[in-house]
């Protein structure tokens, strides 16, 4: 089998790897229909942060069941599934309240840009869909495994309700997802902050109402003139560097709240300022498992296409063009086919 490898930045290679199997009675093994690049695959490979060595890549993914373990009985041999970027066991503590991405039996899951992956924790891990779908659907229920998960938990951080006010910092898949997600959650105004033209455009279509070119301090001025002087109710920080962190939290209003997805790298918070500002934080990272259900019915009932942010569609084989069409901003996400 061959999959996508990174050995070090902008050094990603198509090689031959070992083909996953069964380990453990609590596995699964995934055919996979298709996978992707993701945002936050752009990290190591610019070489912000750094695999001492090579890597198999990739996190998102969705299938056939090719093979299960003994004790796997959720999901079947045939089944097409979708699942979170950590495996769980969705028994414990903490996945009983909704935060399987902090399991205590976690597992990331890695080397989904490959035709097959092995998934620990099955049973807690993927969700089946209602019947193997038809082609057109494979790109947004693709979506939900990560960006869409991620769009949707920053929303639901942000406590974001019908007629609230909402900003959404970033322009990537799961910004522009999270602007989806704060329009299925009843937002009556969605700012979107871009300056990409065709990013715009999407943001329009998943609901934006009005869009912020500016960045930083003019982007908190911006989002204030717009909402009277007091700031949005919610807003979703989908970047995690420190300017998009301090212009989500300065962008809020008193008593509201700032979810916050963006993988941070040098974040630092002033105490100070937070106890000033009276505003709500929560996020981190996904917990994707305790939103697939209702996310896959509505992708199944046609009331979500989360599958438009995927503007490149690539062979497997051809996963470095990926990467390099999303550094280089000329895709926002990538969707490989083995």
């Amino acid at each position: 089998m061959r999959g996508a490898v990174l050995y070090g930045p902008r050094d990603v290679r198509f090689e031959e790897r070992a083909a996953p199997k069964v380990i453990l009675p609590t596995d699964a093994v995934i055919r996979l229909s298709a996978t992707c690049v993701c945002g936050s695959d752009l990290w190591p490979y610019r070489g912000v942060s750094r695999y001492a060595d090579p890597t198999p890549m990739g996190h998102e993914y969705c299938g056939i069941v090719e093979e299960v373990g003994s004790a796997v009985s959720s999901v079947t041999r045939g089944q097409f599934v979708i699942g979170s970027f950590f495996a769980s066991d969705n028994t414990c503590p903490n996945c009983r309240l909704g935060y399987q991405s902090s399991c205590l039996h976690k597992q990331f899951v890695a080397g989904a840009q490959a035709p097959l992956l092995r998934v620990p924790l099955a049973d807690g891990t993927v969700v089946a869909t209602p019947a193997v779908p038809s082609d057109d659907l494979i790109p947004s229920l693709l979506a939900l495994s990560d960006v869409m998960g991620t769009g949707w938990f920053a929303a639901d951080a942000a406590n974001v309700k019908p007629g609230s006010t909402v900003a959404v910092v970033g322009d990537g898949a799961v910004g522009l997802l999270g602007v989806l997600s704060a329009k299925q959650m009843g937002a009556e105004r969605i700012i979107a902050m871009s300056r990409h033209p065709s990013r715009q455009k999407l943001a329009r279509e998943f609901g934006a109402t009005e869009i912020v070119t500016e960045r930083g301090d003019d982007g908190v001025a911006r989002i204030k003139d717009l909402t009277d002087g007091i700031g949005a109710d919610g807003v979703l920080e989908c970047v995690g560097t420190q300017e998009s962190m301090m212009q989500a939290i300065s962008s809020t209003r008193p008593g509201g709240s700032v979810g916050y997805v963006g993988v941070p790298h040098g974040v630092e918070l002033s105490g100070e300022q937070l106890f000033y500002d009276h505003v709500h934080l929560h996020g981190g990272p996904a917990p994707v498992r305790r939103f697939l259900p209702v996310l896959i019915d509505l992708v199944w009932a046609g009331k979500i296409d989360p599958g438009k942010v995927f503007d490149l569609t690539l062979p497997l084989e051809e996963v470095a063009e990926g990467y390099r069409a999303m550094d280089e901003r000329r895709a926002i996400k990538t969707l490989l086919r083995p």
